[in-house]
């Protein structure tokens, strides 16, 4: 059985592509695909995997039984691509937040997980999004949980943050080594969950005619109510009609550079770790990097930092 991951991120249209599969499930079925989300990966299936007090040490043993025995029957009533679709597998929206860094754990947590499904994981799909907008939104999402509202100095934290989307994918691939990695930026994927999964089964799927993003981020308005109702001062949140944000504009530019800099690695090749797909009409990224200069700044007066594609006359 070919097994497929969708490991998120968060705010990157998850809900929605979990939405697609569960509207398409009679139709997936009879070309063989089968799909697990997190109404079944959270109601004790995955219980065990990821060390928790209290579970004992043969939980993660009887998490790996349980995904086994399932995916058994599963190849049994004719799956032959199974996707299994959680956001949660890279951690969580408080996690990131508490510790003003993205995905601080993912390599150790994946890692579990592909222990769990017996190393059997053909896939791992991962979806990326502009730093400044994930950020802001899952800000948002966790004030909307009951997280407190990021002061200026942890927004600038989180900005300075030295953890981008290059050392996820990196930590991705060092936990899946078999595995082909797919990186697809929000930007082009959230609302063309049908063509992301053609991409990663490798045929042809229903086309998702319903394409509303679901699960979106309230807005400033709705978060000062949530933070009215529990009490807490609304003046935290800028009165507005459009996207709400922590960060001001120098942090916003640190974030988006940040995210310039993974992408252009992205584009690159990603040092051979994963394929990005920016053309959702094609699965893999081309070959030839685009023209142009692949350092940063303008040298020879700026630094060119860790993140860069390869050095100049290499």
């Amino acid at each position: 059985m070919k097994v497929i991951l969708h490991i998120g991120a968060h705010r990157t249209g998850t809900t929605s592509f979990q939405m697609y599969m569960r509207r398409e499930a009679a139709g997936l079925q009879g070309q063989g695909i089968g799909f697990w989300g997190p109404a079944r990966t959270r109601k004790g299936l995955f219980a065990g995997i990821q060390p928790v007090p209290g579970l004992g040490a043969t939980a993660a043993q009887r998490a790996r039984g349980r995904i086994l025995l399932q995916m058994d029957r599963a190849a049994q009533n004719g799956v032959g691509t199974l996707v299994v679709s959680d956001e949660n597998m890279m951690g969580s929206v408080r996690r990131n937040l508490r510790a003003r860094a993205l995905y601080p754990d993912v390599g150790e947590r994946l890692a579990r997980y592909v222990g769990a499904f017996d190393g059997r994981i053909d896939t791992v799909i991962l979806s990326v999004r502009a730093l400044d907008h994930f950020w802001a939104s899952t800000a948002a999402y966790g004030v909307s949980r009951g997280h407190g509202v990021p002061d200026a100095h942890g927004a600038m934290q989180i900005a300075m943050g030295a953890r981008t989307w290059r050392d996820v994918v990196q930590d991705v691939a060092c936990a899946a080594p078999g595995a082909r990695i797919v990186v697809a930026p929000f930007e082009t994927s959230a609302a063309r969950p049908d063509t992301m999964l053609a991409i990663g089964t490798g045929v042809s799927v229903p086309v998702d005619r319903t394409p509303d993003r679901l699960n979106k981020a309230p807005g400033p308005d709705a978060l000062r109510s949530i933070l009215m109702d529990r009490g807490e001062d609304p003046e935290q949140i800028a009165r507005g009609t459009g996207r709400w944000t922590p960060f001001d504009i120098s942090a916003r530019a640190m974030l988006r550079e940040a995210y310039a800099d993974d992408m252009l690695w992205l584009v690159a090749g990603a040092d051979g770790l994963a394929n990005l797909t920016e053309d959702l009409d094609h699965a893999r990224a081309g070959q030839t990097p685009p023209y142009g200069p692949r350092t940063r700044g303008h040298p020879p007066h700026d630094k060119q930092e860790r993140r860069m594609a390869e050095p100049r006359g290499s």
